[in-house]
């Protein structure tokens, strides 16, 4: 098995202004996902992001640590959740994925060990 980290983008919204059918898809399609790798591996942790406007950025800046609020990348999309996930491979990932909501634009990331 292979750990990968799937990360949640998708333009801000209201999701408090989401009617109840906008949200009972959403939550389908996190269930098939979830059902999909308990199926063909395991969930490691998964879990919503508060909103950019709660970020805080840490950067070291001439040898200076400098903290900032919010998000250092100006971006439309925003990083709202991960799924850390054990599946066989690569190809499994992504038909994983796909049973995500479409309006969310998804990455994969390969969990490397550091030794």
């Amino acid at each position: 098995m292979k750990r990968y980290l799937i990360l949640i983008a998708y333009e801000p919204w209201d999701w408090s202004s989401a009617s109840e059918e906008v949200r009972a898809a959403f939550f389908e399609a996190h269930g098939a996902f979830s059902a999909f790798v308990a199926e063909r591996g395991k969930e490691l942790a998964s879990a919503a992001l508060d909103d950019t406007d709660t970020a805080t950025t840490v950067r070291h800046v001439d040898g200076e640590v400098v903290v900032t609020d919010g998000p250092f990348a100006e971006t439309t999309e925003m990083i709202g959740g991960y799924y850390e996930v054990e599946l066989p491979d690569l190809d499994t990932a992504i038909e994983a994925v796909t049973l995500l909501p479409p309006s969310y634009s998804l990455e994969i990331r390969p969990v490397i060990a550091i030794t």
